[in-house]
């Protein structure tokens, strides 16, 4: 999971991945280019219908643009969400806080 970059650093990458210009992706996004600039720079968020084109057009998911979510690390997250529940019953209160906390990416370095 990649949650210390932006969504616009992860825009930016997919762009440099793909060999795509702002250009290219707003025509094919549909959205103006100057809104993509505005993304990247984070100087403005879309919304979830801008978000699921940018999405489509880049051949992502919404999980990563907003979260760095990759398919892969929400599989994982899956499981260990199942091993912890299977375990839960038998932590101490310390240790379930610890847990939420970091599925929740609330670890106090951000």
């Amino acid at each position: 999971m990649d949650t210390m970059k932006t969504m616009g650093t992860r825009i930016a990458e997919l762009l440099d991945q793909k060999k795509m210009t702002q250009k290219q992706l707003s025509v094919k996004a549909g959205i103006t280019e100057a809104a993509i600039s505005l993304y990247i720079r984070g100087e403005r968020t879309p919304r979830a219908s801008v978000l699921n084109k940018l999405a489509e057009a880049l051949d992502t998911t919404t999980d990563y643009l907003l979260k760095g979510i990759t398919p892969d690390a929400k599989e994982e997250l899956g499981y260990a969400k199942k091993l912890i529940a299977r375990n839960y019953t038998q932590m101490s209160k310390a240790e379930k806080l610890e847990i939420i906390k970091l599925l929740m990416g609330d670890d106090d370095e951000g």
